[in-house]
């Protein structure tokens, strides 16, 4: 038995010595393909298979502003802008009229004099939002600023 447990012992230490090369040599291409990964050549965007996400700087189609001008084409003419035509609103519901806007004004009319964090902290949400909502309350005569805190208008 020991003959055989040394006779396998010997094979696998031979091939182990085979096989030694070819792996130092696997590791070694693997190592110079992914430090060739960040290098860009002309081949390499050619078989890229995913899109790079570009840098920061200058957006793609841009033109170095340095550069001496070459023959301008043509201007286009002027578009116009888009957007919503003057003195017509956006769709959509008022800004500050919304449930969060109705649930401020109902802890400002049961507590008045509350201040924003008193009323983010009641709420459970951020101060930010609650300083666009409560002046869009104001706006509509539903509460009044005093001070730090918001008291609700008499009907």
């Amino acid at each position: 038995m020991t003959d055989f447990l040394d006779e396998k012992r010997r094979e696998i230490t031979d091939r182990l010595k085979e096989l030694k090369p070819a792996v130092d040599e696997y590791n070694r291409l693997e190592a110079a393909a992914s430090a060739l990964q960040g290098v860009r050549g002309a081949s390499a965007t050619a078989t890229a298979a995913a899109p790079r996400r570009r840098g920061p700087g200058r957006p793609r189609g841009s033109v170095n502003r340095t550069r001496a001008k070459v023959a301008t084409p043509a201007k286009k003419p002027a578009r116009k802008k888009a957007g919503r035509p003057a003195g017509r609103r956006r769709a959509g519901r008022r800004k500050g009229s919304g449930t969060r806007a109705a649930e401020a004004f109902s802890f400002v009319q049961g507590q008045p004099g509350i201040t924003i964090p008193e009323l983010a902290a009641k709420m459970g949400i951020k101060q930010n939002y609650l300083y666009r909502v409560l002046p869009g309350l104001e706006q509509e005569n539903k509460v009044s600023k005093k001070g730090r805190g918001w008291h609700p208008k008499k009907s």
